[in-house]
């Protein structure tokens, strides 16, 4: 009896290195959070985000409007980089209109090392950063994104998943989907993504890159963070198998919630799901 109870505790103990081996080395774990600033009086993000140990992430995603005006001083910037540590590769930053409307966007690169809109790959995840504030004053900084876009697209091959992070809802006229106000906070009908095609809508000249990108077996997820007041998470296909996302936080609401990304390098599948945002930040 005594053996047999020698064999279980070894065989017990087997099991859980090899569990904690596969949690903390095969898993890869990203938190996407958007619309994260606390009301309009204040030019922090909300106080929960605060409290978050972001060290069991391998990467910070976030949706934008991080404060009210992110780049009104640059303190503020320095306070979101002690925060979130903007400068790690893996963490992106998708400008939002609270971000981007004062101008200032060199702290932006000054401290991430990137522009404002770029491509990233790695663990097998392929992440496409647009910034969906440009506007035809920025003709130059559009065509640079969509020549991004569209080189991504061209040449993906050894990712496992495409995933296109930004701030508002852009996919009006994707089949299935709704109307992206019915969602969240935006829906920016006449958004183009070159200077050269006044038809260059997302549903006309990115979304088609994306179905290429599915038929070479590729998973593409679109994700954004512009909502919180009507819907706290939005998970959606269109009709084609495209996969969107979204969510977003709301005056420190109870029922606000986060995406988390699970990434097992073993068998290259992505997981993701959405939590409630107190019941990661009452987790001590």
């Amino acid at each position: 009896m005594r053996l047999i109870r020698i064999i279980l505790t070894i065989c017990f103990f087997v099991i859980t290195l090899n569990v904690v081996a596969q949690t903390d080395g095969d898993t890869i774990r990203y938190i996407f959070m958007g619309h994260c600033s606390q009301p309009e009086t204040s030019n922090n993000v909300d106080y929960r985000l605060e409290q978050l140990d972001y060290s069991k992430y391998t990467g910070v995603w976030l949706g934008g409007d991080l404060c009210a005006n992110s780049m009104l001083d640059y303190s503020t910037v320095l306070y979101l980089d002690d925060l979130f540590d903007l400068g790690n590769p893996e963490t992106h930053w998708a400008l939002g209109n609270h971000d981007a409307r004062l101008g200032n966007w060199e702290w932006y690169e000054e401290t991430t090392n990137r522009d404002t809109y770029f491509a990233y790959s790695s663990h097998g995840i392929t992440r496409i950063i647009l910034n969906t504030n440009l506007v035809p004053t920025n003709c130059e900084m559009i065509d640079e994104q969509y020549e991004i876009i569209s080189n991504v697209c061209d040449t993906i091959s050894e990712s496992n998943y495409l995933i296109l992070i930004m701030h508002h809802g852009i996919w009006r006229g994707v089949p299935s989907l709704p109307i992206p106000t019915v969602i969240g906070h935006s829906d920016l009908v006449y958004w183009n993504s070159n200077c050269y095609d006044v038809n260059s809508t997302f549903v006309n000249s990115i979304y088609p890159m994306l179905l290429e990108v599915k038929e070479k077996g590729i998973e593409v997820i679109y994700v954004y963070g512009d909502m919180g007041a009507q819907q706290k998470t939005f998970r959606m296909d269109s009709d084609d198998g495209i996969h969107f996302l979204g969510c977003g936080l709301d005056n420190n609401d109870p029922d606000d919630a986060v995406l988390i990304f699970n990434y097992f390098k073993k068998t290259g599948e992505l997981e993701y799901d959405f939590h409630n945002l107190d019941s990661l930040y009452n987790i001590r």
